[in-house]
């Protein structure tokens, strides 16, 4: 049975993953795989429906996977996957405040994520804001993952 890492960008959803699994399974990079391009590139020539399209269908191929996966940020973003993620019964939302996570992602200078960069943090805060709710409704699990060690949070999550 798969076990999902969900939350918002800078929630530590890769760095858990990969101390749970060292061959945990990122989902954009599946998806990437599938596409043959990047997924700004996709959603730039076919739009964020298509993307999300196939963002489905592959997170209903993962769930047959007995690994972690480290789901995207957006997962949660349309009804049909966060159906899909409820019905998993190990569905984990990392969560944090708001100021923790722009915090990490302005911090982070290895990943550069588009829709911090192109954004104001009122707009990025207002995308936060509006995921909460859909994070908490896909989850089984949720964790504060704000002021603790990647060790701490999994030690939560086993």
């Amino acid at each position: 049975m798969a076990k999902i890492l969900i939350g918002f960008m800078g929630s530590g959803k890769s760095t858990i993953a990969r101390i749970l699994d060292p061959d945990f399974i990122d989902m954009d990079a599946r998806i990437v795989e599938k596409l043959g391009m990047s997924i700004a590139d996709f959603f730039e020539q076919h739009g964020e429906a298509a993307f999300r399209e196939i963002e489905a269908k592959t997170l209903q191929e993962l769930l047959a996977e007995d690994h972690v996966i480290s789901a995207g940020g957006g997962v949660v973003v349309t009804e049909t996957n966060r159906k899909i993620l409820s019905n998993n019964p190990e569905t984990i939302y990392l969560k944090a405040d708001f100021e923790t996570l722009y915090q990490r992602i302005a911090e982070d200078k290895v990943n550069v994520r588009p829709l911090f960069v192109n954004n104001s943090k009122a707009d990025f805060k207002a995308i936060f804001d509006k995921r909460q709710d859909w994070y908490e409704e896909a989850a089984s699990q949720i964790i504060d993952v704000a002021g603790k060690t990647p060790e701490q949070i999994v030690e939560e999550i086993r």
